[in-house]
């Protein structure tokens, strides 16, 4: 299959169709998280209302950052061209759902991921898990072996992989991942480039 017969992309947020802000250290500093642990997972290890109290924290600093969120090169004009193609669009981000729907505001991208579709960690999985690829797989009605997920790390290469989906790897210069890696693009406009002529 190539890449311009795909009609099912799922995107990454943070990093992929934005420009990267987030400082995990600095985040897992405020948390009191060792340096190496996943966020996430950490955080679902803690008593609930510990958990609760660095969730909120977390929430209204990712909130911070949503509001000023920037498009990553070529990413507007690669998302509008693939919703006038037809597909199907869809996120998945480890970060709240509700500051997905902020970030694709500040970029101008709303109105082209339907709200069922914009999935994040109270929606599905975190990944690397697969369960909120499969869950956009049987809400589209296809295999996932016809999706791709569009990431600009590990997490995004390893879920779309366990899931059957093809996989992306954006916004890297160079490709660490290539056996987890479909397409490598340099940033999403040359993804675009990649796609064709419709």
């Amino acid at each position: 299959m190539s890449l311009k017969d795909i009609r099912h992309w799922v995107f990454d947020m943070d990093g992929t169709l934005t420009v990267a802000v987030h400082d995990f250290a600095a985040i897992r500093e405020a948390l009191e998280i060792p340096p190496d642990d996943d966020i996430l997972t950490h955080l679902a290890a803690l008593p609930a209302a510990e958990a609760a109290a660095k969730h909120a924290w977390l929430l209204e600093h990712e909130r911070d950052l949503a509001m000023g969120s920037q498009a990553a090169a070529g990413a507007v004009e690669l998302v509008r061209e693939l919703a006038a193609r037809g597909c199907q669009l869809g996120i998945l981000t480890r970060n709240a759902r509700e500051l997905a729907h902020v970030t694709l505001e500040a970029i101008g991208l709303a109105d082209c991921f339907a709200a069922p579709y914009v999935l994040g960690r109270d929606e599905a999985p975190p990944k690397p898990h697969p369960g909120g690829l499969l869950k956009l797989a049987q809400a589209w009605e296809v295999a996932p072996g016809e999706m791709v997920m569009v990431g600009d790390y590990r997490f995004d290469l390893d879920c779309g992989r366990a899931a059957g989906a093809r996989t992306i790897l954006v916004n890297l210069p160079d490709n660490p991942w290539p056996e987890l890696t479909d397409w490598h693009a340099a940033d999403c406009r040359a993804l675009q480039a990649l796609l064709g002529n419709p």
